[in-house]
């Protein structure tokens, strides 16, 4: 089993900055890949970022290509997603997520873990 905390959401401005992290307790998270997914209102979970087990590979999504980085620390079981320029459409609850594989994947059903999420909200 694997226990992921999200933390660092908040209410920002349009073009501000914003890092996430995500706190795994349980087994093996240097074998897992990690994601982040977000969900806006009235919109379904869609995915932002991955990262390997190892963390030499990562993807984004092209709304965010660029914009935010993904990167993980093994050693303190902790996975961040450092957010740039924001803008209102960033707005949604983020979730970090952990696959039971080392590599990375853009589909929400290939992440057996979940966090509760944490809310980020981007004022234009």
């Amino acid at each position: 089993q694997v226990q992921l905390a999200e933390s660092g959401g908040g209410l920002v401005q349009a073009g501000d900055s914003l890092r996430l992290s995500c706190t795994a307790s349980g087994r093996a998270f240097s074998n897992r890949a990690m994601g982040w997914f977000r969900q806006a209102p009235g919109e379904e979970r869609e995915f932002v970022a991955t990262i390997s087990s190892g963390g030499a590979r990562t993807y984004y999504s092209d709304s965010v290509k660029g914009r935010f980085t993904i990167s993980r620390d093994n050693a303190k079981n902790t996975v961040s997603l450092q957010m740039n320029s924001l803008r209102p459409e960033d707005t949604a609850v983020y979730y970090c997520a952990a696959r039971s594989a080392l590599t990375t994947s853009t589909s929400s059903s290939d992440f057996a873990y979940w966090g509760q999420g944490t809310r980020v909200t981007v004022s234009s």
